[in-house]
């Protein structure tokens, strides 16, 4: 039995033997040490944090089409691939970093592969203004240099005015009707007879209606003291209607002429790249843990032992530690010696 105490107390002797002496040196007066406003820190730490701006990351507004996970030389990769229209803003790709099935995922890169395709043709577009005059300097300012143009089977350009091309027609006509007169003078009639008179004339392509007579004595003889006409001469007067038609207004036509084009692919494929790391708190980092959980934190405040040096008690736990694992090995072994009938 004094030989199973006995080596208890040694082991316990050589564990005390290895145990460091941990201290640090006090400060050199008490004077250095400089008092801290507790009220006002707080007060100014508060007032930091009151006036300190949140910056929030906008949402993203596009979605990926395909979330694709792989392994390249031994490096986790995340790839988002997002099917866009030329038009749309890649700005909505979301970059940001995130965690999914155990690991932290951080953007390397962000690759464009443009699949926009087009087609090109020559057109030529007709347009038409309405005017009041045929006067082409007074026509040419209505027509515009350049025509942007979109067809209804998705063409678009700019085409060109081809000056060349104006033409003026009348959109519409209408008639009118006034009276025209003409005269006509029949002289050395033989007497004042309207019926020697000719009822209708030409006039212009018109035909014109005899409308009055004027007589005049052309000759007379004297008898008995009196002059008595022989001869006269008819002033007749014509009248009758003229119809004529007008332009009522103008059209103007010019062609604008140039390249069109249409597109027949509109997508653009964008491809966020992101490398993967297992996030903290994994298998490895837990294992870790545990082993700085059994060792002493170093960096906790050590207790001042008044003599000027600070010790850390923790420190103790190894030699107690040590001492029980002994003494519980040496005890086995002397219950097992006795067992045996062994002194």
């Amino acid at each position: 039995m004094k030989r199973f105490f006995t080596a208890i107390l040694a082991v316990m002797m050589i564990a005390m033997l290895g145990v460091p002496a941990f201290a640090a040196e006090a400060p050199e007066t008490a004077e250095t040490a400089e008092p801290v406003d507790t009220v006002e820190s707080l007060t100014t730490v508060s007032e930091e944090t009151e006036t300190e701006e949140t910056v929030v990351a906008p949402s993203p507004n596009l979605y990926p089409a395909e979330v694709v996970i792989k392994e390249e030389n031994g490096a986790l990769r995340l790839e988002k691939v997002y099917i866009l229209r030329a038009s749309d803003d890649p700005a909505g790709i979301d970059t940001a970093d995130f965690e999914r099935d155990g690991c932290t995922y951080t953007l390397l890169d962000i690759l464009k592969n443009d699949l926009t395709e087009s087609e090109t043709k020559d057109h030529i577009e007709v347009l038409t203004k309405e005017t009041d005059t045929k006067d082409l300097s007074k026509i040419l300012p209505l027509f515009a240099p350049t025509l942007e143009l979109s067809t209804e089977d998705g063409y678009a350009g700019v085409l060109t005015l081809d000056h060349t091309s104006i033409t003026v027609e009348a959109a519409g006509y209408a008639s009118s009707t006034r009276t025209v007169s003409a005269t006509r003078t029949y002289p050395n009639l033989s007497d004042a007879d309207v019926s020697l008179v000719p009822k209708t004339v030409e006039e212009s392509g018109r035909t014109l209606t005899l409308s009055d007579v004027k007589w005049e004595s052309a000759a007379a003889n004297t008898v008995d003291g009196y002059e008595l006409a022989i001869r006269y001469t008819a002033t007749a007067t014509y009248t009758g209607t003229a119809t004529s038609s007008y332009a009522t207004g103008y059209i103007a036509t010019a062609n604008y002429v140039g390249e069109i084009t249409k597109s027949t692919s509109d997508t653009v494929i964008y491809t966020a790249v992101f490398a993967g790391e297992p996030k903290s708190g994994s298998a490895d980092d837990e294992a870790g843990g545990i082993m700085d959980n059994l060792l002493p934190d170093t960096d906790e405040p050590a207790e001042d032992t008044g003599d000027g040096f600070q010790f850390n008690w923790k420190w103790l736990a190894i030699p107690i530690a040590g001492a029980i694992a002994a003494g519980g090995y040496f005890g086995y072994k002397y219950y097992l010696d006795k067992k045996r009938g062994y002194k």
